[in-house]
């Protein structure tokens, strides 16, 4: 046999025996029921046990955040953990630190509840609710973004900050037998609470995004938690630089649609950065907004136009295009506001320190 195939074989082996154990786990032992004690008796619920601790908190409408819907890419889901649930696992180690660990602090989608536990988190999660909505519009942005428009039900008004996000609640589809949670950043303004916006890109394999653009319809009904985040607008009297590629879009127009409807004249300069005119949305919208909020910028960049685009913007990285701006600044005046992949961020990052922006003024949403 060579050697490629005797790779094939013994990952087929060690796929076989992943999936034998997580059956054994979940057919031989038989969980029972388990008591979850939160912040010393300020809540207390039973739930089935054998599940994630982030699911089970969820049983008990307790919802804590967690961009990637369980996965363990994100590292938000951080509860302290005061009983013994055994040693952190490998998945974990990434996203805590030495004092997070000495304090039992863990990834709550990796912890699993075997037995009844104690655990201490915020209580301003306490207030995070669970929401029944109806999709009332689905808008083809580009040809792999749309814009899909909740019209709540239950609750039917939500309270957040712009830049906050929500985590969707994908229903069971074809092969996918489970619910998928996703975290999608709200892109409409706080001001209306009966309804709120999403643009959502598709992945390429995402299950939550294969189901939003091939299967999802107006009429609907989809649930969703939230409000949840830390990326909203600082109040100060700095100028604004907003650096977002993509649907990196949602988080920035909500902050920025917030601000002109509250009139805060801070001069605000928002960089959005695509490959080709394709990618391109809302620009027409900016600049129509440019002309009624005077302290707002709005500059589009190609980085690989094509001939048919005739593009006479902005070329290139979309951070190259931010450094031309920079001697519009001073370093000690500006706050910068970032959405996007984590290559895009990071980039931006090495860019504005470079420039002389302090990194406690940097402020960002990373796609997890």
């Amino acid at each position: 046999m060579g050697l490629f195939a005797t790779i094939l074989v013994l990952s087929g082996i060690s796929v076989s025996l992943a999936g034998l154990v997580v059956l054994a786990d979940k057919f031989i032992n038989n969980y029972s029921e388990v008591e979850i004690d939160v912040n010393d008796g300020k809540k207390k619920f039973k739930t089935k046990g054998g599940s994630s601790l982030l699911s089970s908190l969820a049983e008990g409408k307790i919802f804590v955040p967690s961009a990637c819907g369980g996965k363990g890419s994100c590292g938000l889901c951080k509860v302290k953990v005061l009983s013994d649930v055994g040693p952190i696992l490998p998945t974990e180690a990434p996203y805590l630190s030495k004092d997070e660990i000495a304090q039992n602090v863990r990834l709550s989608c990796q912890v699993k509840v075997k037995k009844s536990l104690k655990v201490w988190l915020p209580e301003h999660l306490f207030a995070i609710s669970e929401y029944r909505s109806k999709v009332e519009k689905i808008v083809d942005l580009t040809y792999d973004i749309k814009e899909i428009t909740l019209k709540l039900i239950d609750p039917p008004t939500i309270e957040f900050k712009a830049g906050q996000y929500i985590q969707l609640i994908i229903p069971p589809y074809g092969d996918v037998k489970e619910p998928v949670m996703r975290a999608y950043s709200m892109s409409s303004q706080p001001s209306m609470k009966d309804r709120i916006e999403l643009i959502i890109r598709k992945v390429p394999g995402g299950l939550a995004t294969t189901y939003i653009h091939e299967h999802l319809k107006v009429g609907e009904e989809l649930r969703f938690i939230g409000p949840f985040g830390e990326f909203y607008l600082r109040e100060s009297n700095s100028k604004i630089i907003a650096i977002a590629g993509g649907s990196g879009m949602a988080p920035i127009r909500s902050i920025i649609l917030d601000m002109y409807e509250k009139k805060i004249e801070r001069e605000t300069y928002f960089f959005f950065g695509a490959r080709s005119k394709r990618d391109l949305f809302y620009v027409d919208f900016f600049k129509n907004l440019e002309k009624l909020y005077p302290s707002f910028h709005f500059i589009p960049a190609l980085s690989e136009p094509k001939p048919e685009d005739n593009w006479e913007g902005e070329v290139g990285l979309i951070t190259q295009v931010v450094e031309k701006y920079l001697d519009r600044f001073s370093p000690d005046q500006v706050e910068a506001y970032l959405c996007g992949s984590p290559g895009m961020i990071n980039a931006s990052i090495e860019v504005l320190k470079k420039f002389g922006l302090k990194e406690e003024k940097i402020f960002y949403d990373k796609f997890a």
